[in-house]
């Protein structure tokens, strides 16, 4: 799940105020194939054209609000089709998706719960697929071959995990559970193109007005509670037989998923925004403090992800390559400084100097991954 905040990147932000400031006709660009203007508020979330021709869309988003938004764009089924998260306030991003002719929904999440502040989009015609492109096409096929790789360690661990919880073996299955969450970390931009089983899965408490005791409150972070939190297993076997099942729907249903190119950038950057927002707070396993183990495990995916594209972005952009090595590198460097024997420290042992170090790499290494969707674009 995507929640709460991440540091705004000034330099970034800067710039593409600056862009937005000077386009004075959003709504013409936008028909011209320009990046459609979107201005995010706290209880607004207005898009400036309602179609657009099939294709490579741009949506460019303004948050003018006081809390941190996301923007999605939802096709039948709240099947996710593209997402840009952690827009903090004054911050603009872009999101580049590829949407072919349907009837779509766009959604602003102010303080990124909830369904959002949602408005129909209608894209119309016909355009040829980024995956007609052989070099693309063989990056999707690279990266759903690690995707398949990772989803039947996912659905092995899985079991084993909440075997362990009906087992009411507690220490067995708290040594399970970040091992089972490493796999679900690593496909989780395939994992929440799934509106509906994504938070069956992976919500947190937050999620839900009644808070733990919630009976929609779900999957790892409520047998996370259950385990850390109360230390009694005795009731949960329904939530882990409901894990289980739920797992291995989202795996079916991602061996099934056609992914386009731009899924592969966009998912790359999506998981270092889960990194900077919910690994390096904290909030993410608030009970278990394993933080570290998903913080690697969403590294390691947004690394697969840009190493399928390699060969595209090595032709089309040889300076940005260079530039994510170095990034990537960094970022690994930052976090190796906290393996243990085991794994990684827990996160509630590190200091705010250290957590801060871990957020600078990863938000450096972001600003590389950000360019990718565009340079697949072309």
């Amino acid at each position: 799940m995507r929640h709460h905040r991440i540091a705004a990147l000034a330099a970034a932000a800067a710039t593409l105020a600056a862009l937005a400031a000077c386009t004075e006709e959003p709504a013409d660009d936008a028909a011209d194939g320009g990046p459609i203007e979107v201005l995010a508020t706290d209880d607004a979330c207005d898009v400036a054209v309602s179609e657009a021709a099939a294709g490579t869309v741009t949506f460019q988003v303004k948050n003018e609000g006081a809390k941190v938004t996301e923007f999605y764009v939802y096709a039948d089924g709240n099947r996710v089709m593209g997402e840009v998260e952690n827009i903090t306030p004054g911050l603009t991003r872009e999101l580049v998706v590829e949407l072919p002719a349907a009837e779509y929904e766009t959604a602003c999440k102010p303080g990124m719960t909830g369904d959002g502040i949602r408005a129909a989009f209608t894209v119309t015609g016909e355009a040829a697929s980024l995956s007609e492109d052989e070099a693309l096409q063989a990056a999707v096929a690279s990266y759903k071959e690690y995707v398949a790789n990772q989803s039947a360690a996912l659905v092995e661990q899985t079991g084993l995990f909440t075997e362990a919880v009906k087992a009411g073996d507690i220490d067995g299955a708290k040594a399970l559970y970040p091992v089972a969450r490493t796999y679900w970390e690593r496909i989780e931009p395939v994992a929440e193109i799934f509106g509906d089983l994504d938070p069956k899965v992976d919500a947190r408490e937050d999620d839900f007005a009644a808070g733990p005791a919630d009976p929609a409150f779900t999957g790892f972070h409520k047998l996370e509670y259950d385990l850390w939190i109360t230390g009694d297993v005795s009731a949960s076997g329904p939530i882990a037989d409901q894990l289980t099942a739920d797992v291995q729907e989202v795996v079916a249903r991602a061996e099934a998923e056609e992914l386009s190119p731009l899924q592969l950038a966009n998912g790359a950057k999506e998981l270092l925004d889960e990194i900077a927002t919910s690994k390096i707070t904290g909030e993410e396993d608030r009970y278990s403090h394993t933080d570290l183990w998903d913080f690697a495990a969403n590294l390691e995916g947004s690394e697969a992800a840009i190493a399928s594209m390699r060969p595209v972005l090595e032709e089309r952009d040889p300076d940005l390559v260079a530039a994510l090595d170095e990034r990537f590198a960094a970022a690994w460097d930052a976090l190796e400084a906290h393996r243990t024997d085991d794994g990684w420290r827990f996160h509630d042992e590190l200091t705010q100097e250290e957590l801060g170090a871990l957020s600078d790499a990863i938000n450096a290494l972001g600003e590389e991954v950000s360019k990718v969707a565009a340079v697949v674009a072309q």
